[in-house]
Formats: C-alpha cells, sequence, structure tokens
C-alpha cells in the first residue's frame, strides 16, 4: 500500500480512511501528557468537550468532564433560566472556596431552608444578617425536627460559631474542620462579615480530582451554548452572569453573517469570557470566525452519527480533510479548533489530534452515561439510552431550530430536519467512558513515541486503507463472546 506524505491526500477523508504510521519510541502510556492548549492560556488536561445536544451534557456531565480534566457544554435546549441554572449548579458544585454562599435569614422559616438545600443539593446554609454571620443551619441541626413551621434562629448553630479568618488556605481550613468535627466552614473578616465557605467536601474533591478544570477561584469551569436568533445575546448575558466560562455559539453553518454578527458583539463586550464558533470545514470559514473574534473554532458538517445535513442539504466535508483544512490557519493565527464530530473509538481521537485539532468534541460516546440526561431504555433485552441530533425533528421543535436557520419556521410539520432520534447501548458512567478514551489516546501516543500533544502533531505520517483494509483493522473473523469496554462493533 503506498504511503502518503503528511497531509497531501488527493480526495477527502474520514477517519476510517487512515491509519498513523507508529514511530520509534521510549515511552509508555503511563508517560504521556494529554494536555492541551484552549485558549487565552487555559490548559485541559484531557483534550475531550462534550456535545451541547439535549441527550448528553447537563448539569451531570458537565461536572464530570470538568472534574476528569475536560470541559462540558450545557445545551440550549432550555429556557434562558433553566440553562443559566445548570451553569449556577456547576459552578457550586465544587470550589475552593465559594465566594457567594447561599444564605438565609434568621426569620425564614425552616421549610425554606429546606426547599433551597433541595434546589441546590446542599446539606446546609450560613445565616446572615445584613452581611454579618449569626450562625449556621445544617443537616445535623434538623435531622430529627418536625415543626418545620418556626423561624431558622430556634434550630440553627449560634454559640462558639467556627469560623476562618479571610486568607485561610485550604490546608489550615482542612485542619479546623477535622480539629471539630465539621463539615462547613464560613470564613470571615475582622467585622464578622461573612466572605465565604469552604466544605470538607470540596477540600475531598481536590485531592480526588487533582486534573479538574478549575477557574482562578478554585470552582470548576464549565461552557453553555447559545444560538444567533431573538434572544441569543441575552441568553449570553444571563449565562455569564451566572458563572460560564466559555460560551460557545453553536449553529450548523459558521460561516454565516448572523454567526460573525454575533462573534463580534460577544467578543467585543465580554473581553474575559473564552468564546467558541462554528461550526466550519474550510480555511476561509475558520478565518472568518477568528477574525471576527472567535478563541476557538469548532470544525464539523455532517460527521456525527446521528446528523443528516450531508445527505439532506448536500454539504459539508468528511471530517479529517475538514480538521487538517481548519487547523492549518488557526495555528498561524495562534488559535485552536475543536473537532466536533465523528469520534468513534479513541483510536479517531488520536488521529484528530495528531492533524492539529487541540480537543475533540464528542456526543455518541457519552449519551449512553448514567449522567448523560434521559432515562435507560430496555430493548429486546439490552439497555439503551436516547441520543438524538440537536438537528432532529423532537429537538428541533424543543428550541434548536434555530441551529439550522429555521427560526422562522413556526409550523413543526414544516420544519426540515438534519438529524434523526435513536438509541445508543447504556455504557455506565461517564469517567469509565473517559478514562477509556484517554487511555487509547495514551496508547496512540504510546505508539508514536510522543510524550505530549505537541510532539503528536510535529511530523505524523499517515497510509491510506482500503474498505478491506479498515475490514482488517476491526475484529474479523470471530464472534465475540465477551465485549471490551472500549470497543463495540453495531
Amino acid at each position: 500500500m503506498k504511503e502518503s506524505k503528511p497531509f497531501q491526500f488527493e480526495y477527502a477523508l474520514t477517519f476510517d480512511d487512515i491509519l498513523l504510521i507508529p514511530k520509534y519510541s521510549e515511552i509508555v502510556p503511563s508517560e504521556v501528557s494529554t494536555t492541551t492548549d484552549f485558549a487565552r492560556g487555559l490548559k485541559l488536561n484531557t483534550p475531550i468537550i462534550s456535545s451541547a445536544m439535549d441527550t448528553v451534557t447537563e448539569n451531570k456531565v458537565a461536572r464530570i468532564m470538568a472534574q476528569l480534566g475536560g470541559l462540558g457544554v450545557i445545551h440550549k435546549n432550555f429556557t434562558v433560566a433553566d440553562q443559566a441554572f445548570e451553569v449556577e449548579k456547576v459552578k457550586k458544585y465544587e470550589s475552593g472556596m465559594i465566594l457567594d454562599p447561599i444564605t438565609l435569614g434568621p426569620d425564614q422559616m425552616v421549610t425554606a431552608a429546606l426547599e433551597l438545600m433541595k434546589k441546590y443539593s446542599i446539606s446546609g446554609v450560613p445565616v446572615t444578617v445584613k452581611g454579618k454571620l449569626v450562625g449556621i443551619l445544617t443537616n445535623r441541626d434538623l435531622r430529627f425536627e418536625t415543626k418545620l413551621n418556626q423561624p431558622i434562629s430556634n434550630l440553627m448553630t449560634k454559640e462558639k460559631l467556627v469560623t476562618a479568618h479571610v486568607g485561610t488556605t485550604l490546608e489550615q481550613a482542612r485542619k479546623i474542620l477535622q480539629k471539630h468535627r465539621i463539615e462547613k466552614l464560613p470564613v470571615v473578616d475582622k467585622a464578622g462579615n461573612l466572605k465565604g465557605l469552604i466544605t470538607i467536601k470540596d477540600i475531598e474533591k481536590s485531592h480526588a480530582f487533582p486534573q479538574a478544570t478549575k477557574d482562578s477561584h478554585g470552582r470548576l469551569m464549565v461552557a453553555a451554548a447559545i444560538g444567533v436568533g431573538e434572544g441569543a445575546y441575552e441568553r449570553a448575558e444571563a449565562l455569564i452572569a451566572s458563572g460560564a466560562d466559555v460560551i460557545v455559539i453553536d449553529t450548523a453553518h459558521g460561516h454565516s453573517k448572523n454567526v460573525l454578527e454575533m462573534v463580534k458583539r460577544l467578543s467585543k463586550n465580554f473581553k474575559d469570557t473564552i468564546l467558541v464558533a462554528g461550526n466550519v470545514v474550510s480555511e476561509e470559514g475558520t478565518k472568518a470566525l477568528i477574525d471576527a473574534g472567535a478563541d476557538v473554532v469548532k470544525v464539523g458538517v455532517g460527521p456525527g452519527s446521528i446528523c443528516t445535513t450531508r445527505v439532506v442539504a448536500g454539504v459539508g466535508m468528511p471530517q479529517i480533510s475538514a480538521v487538517i483544512e481548519c487547523s492549518k490557519y488557526a495555528k498561524r493565527k495562534g488559535k485552536t479548533i475543536i473537532a466536533d464530530g465523528g469520534i468513534k473509538y479513541s483510536g479517531d481521537m488520536t488521529k484528530a489530534l495528531a492533524l492539529g485539532a487541540n480537543t475533540v468534541m464528542i456526543g455518541n460516546l457519552l449519551a449512553g452515561a448514567d449522567e448523560a440526561p434521559g432515562e435507560n431504555i430496555l430493548y429486546q433485552g439490552r439497555s439503551y439510552k436516547v441520543y438524538r441530533g440537536m438537528g432532529s425533528l423532537g429537538a428541533m421543535a424543543q428550541g434548536s431550530k434555530d441551529r439550522y436557520g429555521q427560526a422562522d419556521v413556526y409550523d413543526e410539520e414544516k420544519l426540515v430536519p438534519e438529524g434523526i432520534e435513536g438509541k445508543v447501548p447504556y455504557k455506565g458512567s461517564a469517567s469509565a467512558i473517559i478514562h477509556q478514551l484517554v487511555g487509547g489516546l495514551r496508547a496512540g501516543m504510546g505508539y508514536m513515541g510522543a510524550r505530549n500533544i505537541s510532539e503528536l502533531q510535529k511530523d505524523p505520517r499517515f497510509v491510506q486503507i482500503s474498505p478491506q483494509g479498515l475490514r482488517e483493522s476491526h475484529v474479523h473473523d470471530v464472534s465475540i463472546t465477551k465485549e471490551a469496554p472500549n470497543y463495540r462493533l453495531e
């Protein structure tokens, strides 16, 4: 089989059309660093981003993605308030110190405290009066209480409150918490004003997930998607106010007037927020988005397993060629790209990163996770979860039609879908899925002798393979009796 020169292909290619040629190596997978540049100095220890799909990423998946060193994009098929709350739940889930803790007043009823604790999944609330800490109410105070229609002041702990001063480190806080056998440590200034809250759970999470993607305050980072239709700018404002670190302008056709105008407007007015825009497949589209102010360009039109854009509209580009085309321009400008779609196995991720992508975006592979939205369904004795494209009729009717330029279509029967609804096998926890994906990437980098992603991208060599070569690559001439956690041939 004739070997190709790097990046020199005569026709557009998919992940299944090529293989990386192994190089001499002195390293093993455990020695590999998968850290990647994302944008503006932000590095992701895991080069994986979960897709902004309503069957993939809500707060639970976004949380675990950030904890594992990647990033999750909260989908926009919510009301503005609900999407903002999803963002808020991620930001409040884990903090070095909670800078804006939820508080209550001493005269509020116990029922209000219980509702708040349930809403935010928290086990205690500081009690303040005009900003001054006067007590704390925890599950311990409420454990055996049956009279709920009484003021919080009757039950809260207010004598000998254990507090820490502003500037207390997490290690100092841990010792205080252990000494007093408490779970929450209010942080106060010299005047007794509440300035923050440190919890034992946050300290434990920091130890459990040392590679987590966090902001400067120790909170998990999260991205959120918007469109370009009516109210999109106001949605972005609400999401940023709720703590979104990254805004993703998520459309099927990023090289278009409305998208470019939205990028310009947001980049001008929210200079501290990382801006991702897409999707495109050409150098011209990449240039237009970067020139408009995008920090990261999302690449891919039609490679997703549930996307029908290429068939319905007749447009797109096979994903390998799109990544090559877009990454070359982005790198010249010091920007990065996300390879969005078409990732079926961890080996596809290795190929995409070797070709110049800085991160990959996955949907199908996470849709079957415990943390993904939706219930498990049983079909012919096997467990599945629903997975649908944002261009499917159901998703478009729920709010994603502007992604496909159909915001002005109000009759659902007149919508022209560019995706389908289906099901994917149940796969267990998202952390186990990500572990296998990163493990496969590490293996691939070991074969390439690459200690890091920069070395992986240095002069990779590929071969084009035939359909028979692809068949040879997969399991063949045998019946699988026990499935592997990282391989499934449907």
